[in-house]
């Protein structure tokens, strides 16, 4: 009897706890892009680090992306109208990530640009290698249990920041240390089919698997 009533007592949270749990982790993640793409972008534009700024405006899509969902989240009528929207919305944030990186990175090897050594771009770096693995986790949890592809579209961006970050870490240490200029340029480009394949299944409105 009693683990009958321990067990009503203990009932999953209900759709509205998760909505708000949505909202404040896409809260959270504008707060965080927006002080990561300030530290991003004046570091870049001050050390003409193109992998830098590329980062700093993939955080400006990632809090667009934030907004979108904010907006999907805060829906009580015709949900499923606004889930396909936003779906789709944060696939076209997928697409224009991928078209910058690619042309950014073909020019910055075109032009051999030699950047200058960022030690704020490198924290930075290193905190999004760590901060953006445990928000991406955090939002495919309710995602699941909202069954929301658009949000758990969204954690696969935060997925993308993370991996975007480390390889953003790898080429300025490799720069700073062996002098390496063209190596964060390479390694952004091996990046573009996977973000851009995201955009086009999202943009398509093909649901990912929240499971």
């Amino acid at each position: 009897m009693k683990s009958a009533v321990h067990s009503e007592v203990a009932s999953p949270l209900d759709q509205a706890e998760l909505v708000r749990r949505g909202r404040e982790l896409e809260y959270l993640t504008i707060a965080w892009n927006s002080f990561e793409e300030v530290v991003a972008l004046v570091s870049g534009v001050a050390s003409g680090s193109i992998a830098l700024v590329g980062f700093g405006l993939d955080s400006v899509i990632e809090t667009m992306s934030a907004g979108i969902l904010i907006w999907r989240l805060r829906a009580v009528e015709d949900a499923e109208r606004r889930e396909r929207t936003a779906r789709r919305l944060v696939g076209i944030c997928f697409l224009l990530l991928a078209a910058y990186v690619a042309a950014e990175s073909i020019r910055a090897l075109w032009m051999k640009e030699q950047p200058e050594r960022s030690v704020p771009g490198i924290l930075i770096a290193v905190a999004a290698v760590i901060v953006m693995p445990l928000l991406g986790r955090a939002k495919r949890r309710v995602a699941a249990q909202l069954k929301s592809g658009a949000l758990h579209s969204d954690s696969r961006q935060a997925d993308f920041c993370a991996w975007l970050s480390g390889i953003l870490l790898v080429g300025l240490l490799l720069h700073w240390l062996l002098g390496w200029w063209w190596a964060d340029a390479v390694a952004a480009l091996v990046m573009v089919p996977i973000i851009a394949r995201e955009g086009v299944l999202a943009v398509r409105g093909v649901k990912c698997d929240c499971a």
